[in-house]
This record gives C-alpha cells, sequence and structure tokens, in this order.
C-alpha cells in the first residue's frame, strides 16, 4: 500500500473531524478520567516509576541513557492505555520504542513530511503522490505503522479474552465496553479500526512528544550549569531529598516551574499543529480565508513572539517570571496547541515532564564531556516535529 494512504484512511482522533472527532474525543477523555487521569491515582503511577528511571540511571554506566527515558515515559501511557508496564530490559518493547523513535525521526526529515513544513519545501510536500512510488526510506515510516498495528491488535485481542464487561480495567477496556454498547447502531464511530487508531494516537502522541522534550530540557540543562544549579537549590529548599516530587510542589516552585516553561517555549517541540479549517469567512493579516478553508497553525511563531518575550530566540526563565521571582504565565505559550482541538493528553504531558524532571534534579548532577559553551541546540530534524541533536548525558549521585 503506498505510503499516502496511512493519511487519508486514518479513523482516530488526531486526523478526524466532525461528528466523528466529537464523539471519540468525548470517550477518550471520559476513559483517561476513568482510568486516573486528573486524579491522584496517575500521579502516583507517574512517580513510581520516575523513581524506577532513577534507580536504572544510577546502575547504568552509558553515556546515552536515553532508551531508559524513553521506555519510562512509555510505560506511564501503557499503564493508562494498556493496564501494563514493561520491563527495561524487555527486548520485543524496545524493539517498538525504537520503531517509534524512528518514525519520529523519518516524519522530520526530508524524506517523511507529507503535511507543509514551516521551515522548508520537502520532497513529499512537492510530490506526494510520485513520492509514494520512489524508492527510499520514506516507506519505512508505514512499516512501522503496519507493525505498531500488529502490537495494539495483539493488545486488544488480549484483552477480549480477559476482560469483564462493565469492569474496565484500562483505555482499551472502556472502549470495548462502548462498542458493545454500540454495536446495534450502524452509523457508530465505535468500532475495531478507530479503537486501533485512536490507540495509536494515544500511545504515539503520549510517546513521541514528551520524550524528545525531556531529551531536550537535559540538554538545555547542560548548556546552562548555572540555571540547572538554581533548579537544584530550589528543590532541596522546597522538596528536600527524603520524598519524592509531588504536583502540588508546583507553586511552590516557582524559578522551576519557570524553567519547564522556558525549555518548552524555546524548542516548541511541535512547531505546527495539525491541519485546522476555519469555521467562519475570515480576514488575517489582508488575506481572506472563506470558511472551511484548511490552514495550518504555526505553534512556533506564537512561542517566538517578540512582542510577548524578550529576545525569543535565546533561553531564558525570567519570561516567565515577574518582577518578585513568581511565576507569571504567558498566553502566547502553546505547546499543545490552542482551542477546541488542544491535545487531549496535555495535561498527561505535563504532569510527566514536571515529575520526571523534578525527580531526576533531585537525585543526580548532570554532567557531559562538552563544554557549556560549546553545546548546539540546533535540532537534529525539524518539520511536523523536532528531534534534539544526539549528545552524551552521564548522572551523578548528588
Amino acid at each position: 500500500m503506498p505510503l499516502g494512504a496511512c493519511v487519508t484512511s486514518w479513523v482516530g482522533i488526531a486526523l478526524s473531524n466532525g461528528s466523528r472527532w466529537h464523539t471519540l474525543r468525548t470517550l477518550t477523555l471520559g476513559a483517561l478520567k476513568e482510568m486516573g487521569l486528573g486524579i491522584k491515582d496517575i500521579e502516583e503511577r507517574i512517580q513510581e516509576e520516575a523513581v524506577a528511571l532513577c534507580k536504572e540511571l544510577g546502575q547504568n554506566d552509558s553515556s546515552s541513557p536515553f532508551h531508559l527515558l524513553s521506555n519510562a515515559l512509555s510505560n506511564v501511557i501503557c499503564a493508562v492505555v494498556f493496564g501494563q508496564r514493561y520491563d527495561y530490559d524487555d527486548p520485543d518493547f524496545k524493539t517498538l520504542l525504537d520503531m517509534l523513535n524512528n518514525n519520529f525521526k523519518l516524519i522530520g526529515s526530508q524524506w517523511g513530511q507529507r503535511l507543509p513544513s514551516y521551515s522548508s519545501s520537502q520532497m513529499y510536500d512537492m510530490y506526494p503522490s510520485v513520492m509514494d512510488w520512489v524508492p527510499g526510506p520514506h516507506h519505512q515510516i508505514f512499516h512501522n505503522f503496519e507493525l505498531l498495528r500488529a502490537f495494539i491488535y495483539d493488545q486488544i485481542w488480549k484483552h477480549q479474552k480477559t476482560r469483564k464487561q462493565g469492569e474496565p480495567r484500562d483505555f482499551i477496556d472502556c472502549y470495548l465496553d462502548q462498542i458493545d454498547k454500540d454495536k446495534q447502531d450502524p452509523w457508530s464511530h465505535f468500532h475495531m479500526d478507530t479503537l486501533m487508531m485512536t490507540t495509536h494516537d494515544l500511545f504515539f502522541g503520549g510517546n513521541e512528544t514528551t520524550s524528545p522534550t525531556l531529551r531536550y530540557a537535559l540538554l538545555i540543562l547542560l548548556k546552562y550549569p548555572e540555571v540547572t544549579k538554581k533548579v537544584q537549590e530550589e528543590l532541596d529548599r522546597v522538596v528536600g531529598r527524603e520524598r519524592v516530587p509531588r504536583l502540588e510542589d508546583k507553586n511552590n516552585l516557582p524559578y522551576t516551574n519557570a524553567v519547564l516553561h522556558e525549555i518548552q517555549r524555546l524548542i516548541s517541540i511541535l512547531p505546527m499543529d495539525l491541519p485546522r479549517a476555519v469555521t467562519e469567512d475570515t480576514i488575517f493579516r489582508g488575506y481572506f480565508l472563506p470558511k472551511g478553508t484548511h490552514i495550518i497553525p504555526l505553534l512556533v511563531s506564537a512561542n517566538r513572539d517578540s512582542i510577548q518575550f524578550k529576545d525569543p530566540q535565546s533561553f531564558d526563565p525570567t519570561n516567565f517570571l515577574d518582577e518578585k521571582g513568581a511565576f507569571r504565565p504567558n498566553k502566547a505559550f502553546t505547546p499543545f496547541a490552542i482551542g477546541k482541538r488542544v491535545c487531549l493528553g496535555a495535561g498527561l504531558a505535563r504532569m510527566k515532564i514536571f515529575l520526571f524532571l523534578t525527580t531526576i534534579l533531585q537525585r543526580f548532577t548532570l554532567s557531559t564531556a562538552e563544554k557549556p559553551e560549546n553545546i548546539d541546540l540546533t535540532p537534529q530534524f525539524t518539520s511536523l516535529g523536532k528531534v534534539p541533536p544526539p549528545f552524551e548525558l552521564r548522572v551523578l549521585a548528588r
């Protein structure tokens, strides 16, 4: 099957529209809340996984421990969606995560991007129907997608054999319950294909944004050791080293909170949003956009707005601090898009970024052989998403 079919046949949340999108989103949000998203249960899962990660980091001699970070972050979404976590040395799961990471890189490369790039006109932008048939690494995207589809279908099959109707253990069980309820409705949006693709959206979106964000965060903290030192001093003062950081600590960690916001603002891990359509005739910067016109919002343009942020191309946590050092939000900060179609996993992503990074900084000193002034933050790839450059990282117990 040509690669382009991957986009046109999508039936999950990310690229659906109208009543299908509304129905799927409503069920998905309800299921995620039932599974603990937004309450204490999911926070405890993240804390436990952050502690497990730190234990592995402390025992790992590698200068590139990022596979551990990817596995830990994936385990959080796996617990919610699949109802289980995986050991860090599980070979099948490591292969799956490598495949996901490879897809994110290919999508961001000159071969893979089907949607318009904010920075350059890529091969798929210009010749989509031709590129479907041209040999090259871009076909690996669809091959990887099929492998992930097989993994998800295997999980669904296992759930079908072990579930108890009306007693959901995870997201898949909630969805299967809804399929049972609507099985007599020929117009229902709930069937195996939408379950598979919605699960894919949650799994891929939940992993391939937070993982590069945290890798980028660690790289930035290596480049600015004075910032890292201030964050750790604040953590020692507010949280200490005897207990795991909690979400409620965020209100008492203004500098740490500002640093996390500034990292996300600067890197803009998703420079552009997914395609959208204007809901009414609109005049934008002198251009007339008729109702229904498809657009791709450039999130990076808000995050790098020189009116909202001083010297927006530079890293400066004071962008989110007032003159008294208190945290100050900014409406131009848009890492998860805006409006009704804001990323439905935004809350979970914020929790993971805060709890994982603060737990790592609470327990470890970050080091690398590279001098801070020589660390380059230029992404390895930039397109639909940004991939941070490879770098060495070692952690030393504090």
